[in-house]
């Protein structure tokens, strides 16, 4: 059994099925946005704002501090409160950019959150599509779809 390793970040966690989407991005990049829409889709609520993060054995895991857990901030509501998960193991990371900085065809991407190593990708959250985009970055994590150009 390895060691704990613990830090907390500034980006807003679900669960789809169980599996945690970690949303990084700056500040008003639309984190809150897309969970909102996410948790209207059916996904659970894990952490907005500030998540703590929790390395242990090769697992990544998820949780909001105890003062946050349940709330989301919707801009231009308010701080509202919503069901959530306790925690969630990390299976993907999607980095919220806008459109055009985004690459048409990107290679692989893995981000090192306290060594443990996550498939990552780049997302617009304003696209209508990026709920369907953030589905298939977790799909493609899990290994329950490939990419067209995977040979192996």
């Amino acid at each position: 059994m390895t060691p704990q390793i613990s830090d907390q970040i500034h980006a807003t966690c679900i669960a789809i099925d169980g599996q945690g989407v970690l949303l990084r991005g700056a500040s008003a990049s639309g984190k809150s946005d897309l969970a909102l829409r996410l948790i209207d889709a059916g996904a659970e609520l894990v952490a907005d704002d500030r998540v703590d993060l929790q390395s242990s054995d090769g697992i990544l895991r998820a949780a909001a501090p105890a003062q946050l857990t349940g709330l989301l901030e919707v801009r231009g509501i308010g701080i509202l409160r919503f069901a959530a998960s306790q925690d969630a193991p990390v299976a993907v990371i999607c980095d919220l950019s806008p459109f055009k900085e985004i690459e048409r065809l990107p290679v692989e991407r893995h981000v090192d959150l306290l060594n443990v190593k996550i498939p990552a990708f780049s997302i617009d959250p304003f696209e209508p599509s990026a709920m369907n985009k953030v589905q298939l970055a977790l799909a493609l994590s899990n290994g329950s779809i490939m990419r067209g150009d995977d040979t192996t």
